[in-house]
């Protein structure tokens, strides 16, 4: 299991690659809910994603000869990014398996790097499936998005950040897909302040960790096409992510795909804040659940804001139509 330790190590390994992102107060969702909202701008980071932090951390720990082979991972589009980042700076070669959907706004920006893009399957599971195939075949190191302690440690540096700029605070609220983000996050929450919440948040169309959990074990769940792609997908069989969901994690809760759009809506309206699909969703569910923030103070963890033009302007254009 990962500890504390560890992720203050991974902090030490990655401060001077990734920006400290900001926790700034949040008036409009803090009205919304009677309480006290702060949004953690990973959608402000270096590839304008939380996921640089576990990446780097992975990648910074390998040994000679694993930087010699290369690496290999599978991602919807974010992890890959800041995998191809990673290599570039390291001068290791790469290769980045991702779905042939993946939104065009994220493979644009990983050809920019020195990496070998592969196209593969329709959906997450089956470009992780390649990419471990991959590294198999070619004796590579499989960076997994989720599934790595160093990989969680890394994500974990969030959680010391957000301690530190509010000690105070009574409920962190944490994207899940696979659940390296919120297992980093929960570990050092836990560790420091384990009265706070920590509480997870799915779209309804790829509810794999909510379903899981009250299965009590990793389950495969039919899951619907969602705007909040960076969450979509399984989970590996044996996961480290799901025994730490299940030991640290309060809750996981779903929210509707209208419930998000809004959502991105509203952090660019009321915020000036792009966020893609994934990284909204913790302002969904204080849009659709305020009664569990009231009188409290409230961190709304933006993942990333990585998101498709057309999409974009869609929304926008979509959500001032239905306002007028």
């Amino acid at each position: 299991m990962i500890s504390l330790a560890d992720i203050e190590d991974a902090r030490k390994t990655i401060r001077n690659l990734v920006k400290r992102t900001c926790l700034v107060h949040s008036q409009f969702s803090s009205d919304f809910c009677d309480g006290e909202v702060y949004l953690k701008l990973e959608n402000r980071q270096i590839t304008n994603s939380f996921k640089i932090r576990g990446a780097l951390n992975r990648m910074l720990n390998l040994s000679n000869k694993e930087v010699e082979r290369g690496v290999v991972t599978a991602s919807a589009g974010n992890h890959a990014l800041a995998v191809a980042i990673g290599a570039e700076k390291l001068n290791l070669p790469a290769k980045i398996v991702v779905p042939r959907n993946t939104p065009k706004v994220k493979t644009s920006k990983i050809r920019r790097y020195n990496v070998e893009l592969v196209l593969y399957g329709d959906i997450y599971d089956e470009a992780e499936q390649k990419a471990i195939e991959l590294a198999k075949k070619n004796r590579l190191t499989y960076v997994s998005p989720y599934n790595d302690t160093m990989v969680i440690a890394g994500q974990g540096t969030i959680g010391l950040e957000i301690l530190e700029d509010l000690p105070s605070v009574d409920i962190v609220i944490v994207p899940v897909g696979g659940g390296g983000l919120i297992s980093g996050i929960s570990i050092a929450v836990k560790s420091i302040k384990p009265k706070t919440q920590v509480i997870g948040v799915q779209s309804e169309a790829s509810p794999v960790m909510y379903e899981s959990l009250k299965a009590g074990k990793i389950v495969d769940v039919k899951m619907r096409e969602s705007i909040a792609d960076g969450l979509f997908g399984g989970i590996e069989k044996d996961s480290i992510t799901f025994r730490i969901v299940q030991k640290y994690v309060d809750d996981i809760l779903l929210v509707k795909e209208e419930t998000i759009r809004k959502a991105i809506f509203s952090l660019w309206d009321k915020e000036r804040q792009v966020v893609e699909g994934a990284g909204a969703v913790a302002v969904a569910l204080i849009m659709e659940s305020r009664g569990l923030f009231a009188g409290k103070k409230t961190v709304a963890v933006i993942s990333g804001g990585n998101i498709e033009d057309e999409l974009f302007r869609n929304i926008l254009a979509s959500e001032t139509r239905e306002r007028q």
